[in-house]
């Protein structure tokens, strides 16, 4: 169970905080613009983040020796096989686009 009092990394309150100043800018044109481009550009940006994570999680796994468990409590709210599963890159659709295929294969 993951740590409710685990401190926030200063990254994430900083992003919190952006998000916080798209709310109170006053001009809900510009707010709106603002808003849009960030969205536009999530997608590259969540692709950003997670092979950021893959990176770091295998340097968690040979570098630093640390188990799939350890791993998996460090990123947190996940399972270790989870956390092998980051490590190898795949995402939730990859997964279940896997599991479906794996369901349509004859004989299962």
């Amino acid at each position: 169970m993951a740590d409710e009092t685990k401190e926030v990394p200063e990254e994430v309150t900083r992003l919190r905080e952006a998000l916080a100043a798209f709310a109170a800018m006053d001009d809900d044109a510009a707010c709106t613009a603002a808003v849009s481009e960030v969205l536009r550009q999530w997608p590259d940006l969540g692709s950003e983040l997670r092979q950021l994570r893959e990176l770091r999680v295998n340097a968690l796994r040979h570098q630093h020796n640390k188990t799939w468990p350890e791993i998996a409590e460090i990123i947190g709210d996940v399972t270790p096989e989870r956390a092998q599963q980051i490590s190898k890159g795949l995402s939730g659709a990859q997964r279940k686009k896997n599991k479906r295929a794996a369901e349509e294969q004859p004989g299962n």
